[in-house]
């Protein structure tokens, strides 16, 4: 436990100061938010305001990790495959930012482009994770296992799942701390899970229906992987919060996307993960459904989407917006721990 509590205090430690010195080091090198000429009027005022924060978040979660396996050694390779994840999408996120500065437009980098750089990250994940980590066998998991093999479909099923929760994260990052305060909140569900799981693996209380197939050192480590970020976006969003004054950027929404995605598939809670981010799923929903209905029936759902700038549109000021949308991501992991525990409880499982 007081590895993963020194993970998430080092991780806080590093974005709470080191954010104001990347603001000041941005805003010198013109790294300045470009904003959307479609989107909503009051957005205008942002243009310039410092972005690619997520380079600050990706050092936060690393620092945290590391510091915590210098004090407690023994590093397994399930966590530091989680880590590359949100390093390789963190990687893309940049290219796509700093193309966007360049340019001095919102557009980056092309779709395909993007899905090819997570296509990429994906595969090379789930080699890690197969062939290096030892990690169990890829089956499709919802709370635990389901015994559903996925065999060689697990490389494309992880590849999905990374895009997935990638756009889903990158698309809801469009109000002040929106994106982070909602990613804090599945993090520490993250952080309670991993850790449940490590308590009551298998090898350490063997019971048949309630313990957990994942080895020991797998559960651990990404609990620790999650702490560190868990800080390191909180210490992020104090800086990020309304008025912000600093984005995080594709660096920082595909990176997080990306590390849920991998702690999903890591804890054997990939369908679970719909759940705990059923805000990012409502916001990428919306986007889906705008798409769909304006080119088969030419006609808009939605005032604007992603869904939170039709609420903006409507009317609602966006710090209303911002903290709505926490209760809604607040309710929707807190349903989704709830799942995960009264599974635990319903195979005899006792704490």
């Amino acid at each position: 436990m007081t590895s993963i509590l020194i993970s998430a205090a080092a991780g806080l430690l590093v974005t709470l100061l080191g954010t104001p010195l990347a603001i000041r080091l941005f805003r010198a090198w013109g790294w300045g938010q470009r904003i959307r000429e479609d989107g909503p009027q009051g957005h205008l005022e942002k243009m310039g305001t410092p972005t690619m924060g997520g380079v600050v978040i990706i050092g936060g979660m690393l620092v945290g990790y590391a510091v915590s396996r210098i004090v407690y050694p023994g590093p397994n390779n399930a966590g530091l495959s989680v880590l590359g994840v949100a390093i390789g999408l963190g990687t893309v996120g940049a290219a796509d930012d700093l193309l966007k500065i360049r340019r001095q437009r919102s557009l980056g980098l092309t779709k395909t482009t993007k899905l090819v750089g997570q296509a990429v990250v994906g595969i090379g994940f789930s080699i890690a994770l197969i062939h290096f980590s030892g990690w169990m066998q890829p089956d499709l998991s919802f709370i635990r296992d389901t015994g559903f093999r996925l065999g060689v479909v697990f490389y494309v099923w992880a590849f999905l799942m990374i895009a997935a929760s990638s756009n889903g994260v990158n698309l809801t990052d469009g109000l002040d701390g929106l994106a982070s305060g909602s990613s804090a909140l599945v993090l520490a569900a993250y952080v309670i899970i991993a850790f449940w799981e490590f308590r009551h693996s298998c090898r350490l209380v063997p019971h048949p229906s309630a313990c957990y197939h994942i080895p020991v050192g797998a559960a651990l480590d990404v609990a620790i992987v999650a702490a560190g970020a868990l800080g390191a976006v909180a210490g992020f969003l104090w800086w990020n919060a309304a008025p912000a004054k600093i984005f995080m950027g594709d660096t920082g929404s595909l990176a997080l996307g990306g590390l849920l995605a991998a702690l999903a598939i890591v804890t054997n809670t990939q369908l679970l993960l719909l759940v705990l981010g059923g805000l990012f799923a409502l916001v990428t929903a919306s986007v889906i459904i705008q798409v769909v209905a304006f080119r088969l029936l030419h006609r808009r759902v939605f005032r604007m989407a992603p869904l939170h700038h039709h609420f903006e549109l409507l009317g609602w000021p966006e710090f209303t917006v911002i903290v709505r949308f926490w209760i809604l991501a607040g309710l929707a992991v807190a349903f989704g721990l709830g799942l995960f525990y009264a599974d635990f409880l319903a195979r005899g499982g006792t704490t």
